[in-house]
């Protein structure tokens, strides 16, 4: 197993499982959206694209097609949807949406009603986070020649998927981009609507 494989394993199971039992551990202490907006973001994450990207369901290659067999050993294709999920869910989702608290001053009231500078940090950690792992982490199952299977939330599939630019011998196409665009507008939608939603409970 090289480095770079070893590296990968590390971090994909520490996204997956820390969120997770940071939020268990302090759920009695955590926003009461905080939990069911974990678990939606976790089934649209499962649903929108990770199943069809693991197994390759619709014109595209399944994972253990484009990865090492060591990569195949640790991070099975039968979880690999549920992990990716998962870190998904938590590292990026729950994790953008601390960002945008601490960038604006510990301030709840940005996630009980829309703003526009808020939106902009979580939009800019969930692309900026979904480029890292193309061009770092995901780079030999992701380069060209290895198609990823339509999706419901990449609804344009491997059919129209330019090269958006190259880094040394790594590239960046659209497809896996786009469930990054349309996911900050979602999940900050879903904040709101259940931030208010319990507000009114308690009255």
């Amino acid at each position: 197993m090289t480095y770079e494989e070893l590296r990968l394993i590390f971090i994909v199971y520490t996204a997956a499982l820390l969120p997770l039992l940071i939020i268990l551990k302090n759920k009695q202490t955590i926003p009461s959206w905080a939990l069911p907006t974990y678990l939606i973001s976790l089934l649209v994450c499962i649903l929108g694209w990770e199943l069809w990207f693991t197994y390759g369901l619709v014109d595209g290659l399944p994972v253990n097609m484009r990865r090492s067999d060591a990569l195949n050993i640790w991070l099975p294709i039968h979880i690999n949807w549920l992990l990716n999920s998962l870190g998904d869910a938590g590292a990026v989702c729950l994790g953008g949406l601390w960002l945008m608290w601490m960038s604006h001053g510990k301030d709840l009231a940005i996630f009980k009603e829309w703003r526009w500078s808020a939106f902009v940090v979580l939009l800019t950690w969930c692309i900026g986070q979904n480029l890292i792992v193309e061009l770092f982490l995901y780079e030999d199952q992701l380069g060209v020649g290895k198609p990823i299977s339509w999706a419901p939330l990449t609804p344009l599939g491997p059919y129209i998927n330019p090269i958006l630019f190259e880094y040394g011998d790594r590239t960046v196409a659209l497809q896996s981009q786009i469930p990054w665009l349309i996911m900050p507008i979602f999940l900050y939608k879903l904040v709101i609507y259940l931030n208010n939603r319990d507000d009114k409970r308690r009255v």
